[in-house]
């Protein structure tokens, strides 16, 4: 162009690597109402996009081309590349609880999660529970391998059928669209599977074998403590996002067994206050989800005592075979040097005992709720709060929403562990005339756990043990 009208174009350059486009497509000009053919006018790639404090979203780039042959030269190529990355999943299990939090699961697959498998070219399997008893139903036309028939391990069993139709399915991954309890359930069916397939006595498993496949964690729940751990936020997209990058995370996980069996898996346990409250809510699930757990709250707080029990701690011990000690772990060396294989005991009234071999974030405990863990160090941290007064355990609640150091109370004890066994004692807890449901289950010998969101009730002595590793999850 000539004269002092002329523009020039200046052309942008945007370099756009591979490894962060999870889907290429022909882009096409259709008419209203049609859906297969029209002119072919180029590709979209859609890639990944970090955009800060931890969350992902997609966006397309469009890229016009009028010749057809270089169009399916380049979707061609492209697809090609994108089919090398191995981690990335190319069928997937759904599980979606309808009932968690305010019933929104459903919507958050089927309206933020499924529209990003789908452009991926993710097939899924998708299995909505309508009722209880639903996957029994199911569970009766498969030919499954026997389990102890009592109802605590009847969600574990379903599980069990679920994991089993895998192979049928042709599905490589498993994602789950729930809260912590959901998630926790589908990991331990998980982690079960492994070691059936693996000949192990599941009633005593010493060293248990790796999940077979990873595990894909939609966030739908109320605190959704997993989900922040593993991805920092409380996001549907972000989450769904990891998992379409193929992100995995190996993460640490905690056997839970009585001296003679195997309860379950999980990632974190409490005892006394933690799993009191969360007892009483269950006893209430006629009330909304958050009126139940504030009604809870309040009231196990305002009949606040301590349980008595022993704590037994075997302390984290530092491989002999590592010469080199960062500067991250010879604080953990001076603690426990010189205490290999040597048991450690408390013994007294605890207001609660927190269990935790992953950090433990959410909302409303932004540091986490064990902040000196990690997914994968392989130790466990142990957070005994002492009898106190309610005004100084009030103080210690209200640390976890801030940045303070809400273990820098007198009564407040933290180790670094590997195995916990916690023994309680008879006549503890709540009197009966403040509270009779919950101890009708402890004049039985019945007391309350709070694994991963979900109650157990158990008489004996508990020992928790840390397995490095022993699953993966994306994130």
């Amino acid at each position: 162009p000539t004269g002092d009208s002329s523009m020039v174009l200046q052309a942008q350059e945007e370099i756009v690597e591979m490894k962060d486009v999870f889907s290429v497509k022909l882009k096409r000009r259709r008419f209203v109402g049609q859906k297969n053919g029209g002119t072919l006018l180029g590709i979209t790639i859609f890639k990944c996009l970090n955009k800060g404090e931890n969350k992902l979203t997609d966006c397309a780039i469009h890229l016009n081309n009028l010749s057809e042959d270089h169009c399916y030269l380049w979707f061609r190529h492209l697809k090609e590349i994108l089919n090398g990355f191995q981690n990335r999943p190319k069928s997937l299990k759904v599980f979606v609880n309808p009932t968690s939090h305010k019933r929104e699961a459903t919507h958050v697959y089927y309206e933020q999660v499924a529209p990003l498998f789908k452009l991926a070219d993710i097939k899924t399997d998708v299995t909505v529970t309508e009722y209880e008893g639903h996957a029994l139903s199911i569970l009766k036309e498969c030919e499954l391998q026997t389990f102890d028939g009592h109802n605590r391990f009847f969600l574990f069993v379903t599980v069990e059928f679920i994991l089993n139709c895998l192979t049928f399915l042709f599905c490589n991954r498993v994602v789950c669209v729930g809260g912590d309890g959901s998630v926790s359930e589908v990991a331990h069916g998980l982690l079960l599977k492994a070691q059936i397939d693996a000949g192990k006595d599941t009633d005593y498993i010493q060293k248990p074998v790796r999940a077979p496949v990873p595990l894909g964690v939609i966030p739908a729940g109320t605190t959704n403590i997993l989900a922040h751990t593993l991805y920092g936020i409380k996001h549907a997209v972000t989450a769904t996002l990891h998992i379409v990058m193929g992100h995995i995370q190996p993460v640490d996980v905690c056997t839970f067994s009585t001296p003679s069996k195997l309860l379950r898996f999980g990632f974190s346990a409490m005892f006394g206050f933690g799993a009191r409250t969360l007892a009483l809510a269950e006893k209430h699930r006629w009330m909304p989800s958050d009126q139940r757990k504030d009604f809870a709250f309040v009231k196990t707080l305002a009949d606040l005592k301590p349980e008595e029990c022993e704590l037994s701690f075997l302390p984290l011990q530092i491989p002999q075979e590592d010469s080199h000690v960062n500067d991250s772990n010879i604080e953990l060396l001076l603690l426990f040097l010189g205490s290999k294989d040597q048991w450690h005991k408390i013994q007294g009234h605890f207001l609660n005992v927190s269990i935790m071999a992953i950090p433990c974030l959410c909302s409303m405990a932004p540091r986490g709720l064990a902040p000196n863990t990690r997914l994968n160090n392989g130790s466990m941290a142990l957070i005994v709060v002492q009898n106190t007064s309610r005004t100084d355990f009030m103080k210690h609640l209200k640390r976890y929403a801030s940045v303070k150091n809400q273990f820098n109370f007198p009564f407040v004890e933290t180790y670094t562990v590997q195995e916990v066994k916690v023994q309680p004692r008879l006549n503890s807890g709540l009197d009966a005339k403040e509270n009779t449901y919950l101890n009708a289950a402890s004049a039985e010998g019945d007391y309350p756990w709070n694994i991963d969101g979900d109650l157990m009730k158990e008489a004996s002595e508990i020992h928790v043990r840390v397995h490095p590793q022993l699953i993966n999850l994306y994130g």
